[in-house]
């Protein structure tokens, strides 16, 4: 299964070869790397704009465009696994009732052990999502938290629209940022 993925990703990558597609190829990129799949598009976007340094702003578009679609595809994911995790919590309390059990209902356990094996990681995380909503998902550009934080917040369920506005306003510094960076290390003078 592993090479037949490293295969795929291969031909898709030979397939969007820069300059022959060009923005096309930032776009799928970006959306690509946007989810949980391992790729990085801030290469793409450079290459592209290294070589033609007219289309900075077209090539920093398109790619926030593409990464802030990849985060709206994990955010209805998230959503969506909470939705099941909602379903199946309520098919076991009408089971539970059925057979005659009554009192407060015993939790669910979607992983093994209690609440408390999360960490003061998973809490922390959680306290501050709740605290600042939506505004979270400006950090949605940093590497390995990112990708997961789009999920988590339709996991959350909070607001779609400002969840979007804040993912594209992260996503959008770093490709300015990052961009700009790799141009100013490797221009010639």
């Amino acid at each position: 299964m592993e090479a037949w993925i490293q295969s795929s990703v291969n031909w898709l990558l030979a397939t969007l070869a820069l300059p022959e597609v060009g923005l096309s190829a930032i776009f799928v990129v970006s959306l690509i790397s946007a989810t949980l799949l391992p790729l990085g598009s801030e290469p793409a976007v450079f290459g592209y704009v290294k070589i033609s340094p007219e289309m900075f702003w077209y090539a920093v578009a398109t790619a926030t465009l593409g990464n802030t679609v990849g985060g709206m595809i994990s955010y209805w994911m998230g959503r969506a696994a909470k939705n099941g995790v909602d379903r199946l919590r309520h098919r076991h309390e009408a089971h539970r009732l059925a057979e005659g059990h009554h009192g407060p209902p015993r939790p669910i356990e979607l992983h093994h052990g209690d609440h408390a094996q999360h960490g003061r990681w998973h809490a922390h995380a959680r306290r501050w999502l709740d605290r600042w909503g939506p505004k979270t998902l400006l950090l949605s550009w940093v590497p390995l938290v990112g990708d997961p934080l789009c999920a988590v917040a339709g996991w959350l369920k909070l607001d779609f629209w400002p969840s979007v506005l804040y993912m594209a306003i992260g996503k959008l510094a770093r490709y300015i940022t990052m961009t700009a960076a790799l141009l100013w290390m490797f221009s010639p003078n």
